[in-house]
């Protein structure tokens, strides 16, 4: 987590879980750990299904299993950007862009991405090979073209953007990206 927004978002998530489930995201965590099961997706389906817990949610505590919300922001983004460097400066310029967006932007990498948030997710930092990244963006309803390619149903962004050089990052892609944080 890097940012005051970013922070606020999850303690917010944490007390809505003691509220809905009646138990802390450290109980679920542990269940999580206890559970033997290894893959996130399979933990989340765990959660969902035997406790009823929401998607988000579910995701979150798994996070918090694994340990990864305890790893620094650059020791996240040293995973994300291993045999990948060349990268990322593109990935920070998009990243200051999307903080100049509003005081609300939480900006949380990952291990292999870093989400842009608002009240919820408006795109997703990729590094998607050792010479692009794609920039996943939420705009639901807009129909894609040939740079702003729609995604299949299900994925965590609606579009997806090929960027290999600052150059790509232009204001086309800048616009996509601000409708995306506004309707978050």
């Amino acid at each position: 987590m890097n940012n005051e927004a970013t922070e606020k978002y999850l303690e917010t998530a944490k007390k809505n879980v003691l509220a809905k489930t009646g138990k802390t995201v450290e109980h679920w965590a542990e269940v999580v750990k206890a559970s033997g099961i290894e893959k996130v997706g399979q933990q989340v389906a765990m959660l969902k299904e035997k406790h009823g817990i929401t998607h988000g949610y579910a995701q979150m505590i798994c996070q918090i299993a694994s340990g990864r919300l305890d790893a620094s922001v650059d020791e996240l983004l040293e995973m994300q950007f291993k045999g990948k460097e060349s990268l990322r400066p593109l990935h920070d310029a998009i990243a200051a862009y999307a903080g100049k967006l509003g005081k609300d932007v939480g900006v949380d990498p990952g291990k292999t991405a870093t989400s842009l948030r608002r009240s919820k997710k408006f795109a997703a930092i990729v590094p998607a090979s050792k010479t692009r990244i794609d920039l996943g963006i939420n705009l639901k309803g807009m129909p894609g073209n040939n740079r702003l390619a729609e995604e299949k149903p299900g994925a965590m962004c609606t579009h997806k953007v090929r960027l290999e050089s600052a150059a790509d990052f232009n204001a086309e892609v800048k616009a996509w990206l601000k409708e995306a944080y506004e309707i978050a």
